[in-house]
């Protein structure tokens, strides 16, 4: 038992040698695909969220990975003493959107096979994921095909509202459903409240626009935050 702890102890230390060359490779490589990583994280980006620190984070990571996996190879005390290193960053920002946290990872498993020397699989695996996330935006995967959204609409106190917008819902919604109703303005108006799901080809200007033309032109608000049905 103990020549069995003395061996493993005795591998776990020993060091890592590697050339110029290959430390060179790995860095670049690790560079040249995080930055495709990156890339593919701009291109399939939504929201006002896209932060420009964040790509260049994306890039920074995989390469400092790489660094590090070089550095621990087969060396077990080294191992240890980087996750005591790394286990009192704390980061400062959280992340709202989760698919920003999987490109981390997609960024760090690059550097980490370049770093261990796996040039060919750091390629292929870069290409392959790239691919699979850009299918899933080409497509829209994971989407319902359409927005859910809150209508408010104002009209006047002496317009008979059932069925009014009846020709415009039918153009631009797929769903509708009166949720509320109630006075505005000392009881001169009317203020209707709609759950709506538009069309995947509506636009929000087009939709409130029809509407402003049955209301008297008066206030119509279009609330985009998604809802469930």
């Amino acid at each position: 038992m103990n020549e069995f702890v003395q061996q493993y102890f005795e591998i776990g230390n020993e060091t890592t040698t590697f050339t110029v060359i290959e430390l060179l490779l790995a860095i670049t490589l690790s560079a040249i695909l995080s930055t495709v990583v990156t890339l593919v994280y701009k291109w399939t980006h939504h929201g006002v969220n896209y932060s420009q620190s964040y790509v260049q984070t994306v890039v920074i990571m995989s390469v400092v990975v790489a660094i590090i996996m070089i550095v621990i190879g087969n060396n077990v005390a080294v191992a240890f003493g980087l996750v005591g290193a790394f286990s009192i960053i704390r980061f400062r920002s959280a992340m709202s959107d989760p698919k920003d946290i999987a490109f981390i990872f997609f960024g760090m498993v690059v550097g980490i096979a370049c770093g261990l020397g796996f040039y060919l699989l750091a390629v292929i695996f870069t290409a392959l994921m790239s691919l699979i996330i850009g299918l899933m935006h080409k497509t829209d995967y994971g989407s319902k095909g359409s927005d859910e959204k809150v209508l408010k609409i104002t009209i006047p106190e002496n317009m008979h509202f059932e069925g009014a917008f009846d020709d415009v819902f039918r153009q631009y919604l797929e769903q509708n459903e009166l949720v509320n109703i109630e006075t505005t303005n000392l009881g001169t108006m009317y203020m209707l409240e709609y759950r709506v799901r538009t069309k995947k080809e509506t636009r929000d200007k087009t939709l409130m626009d029809a509407i402003r033309t049955k209301n008297a032109n008066m206030k119509v608000t279009l609330n985009v935050s998604r809802l469930g049905f």
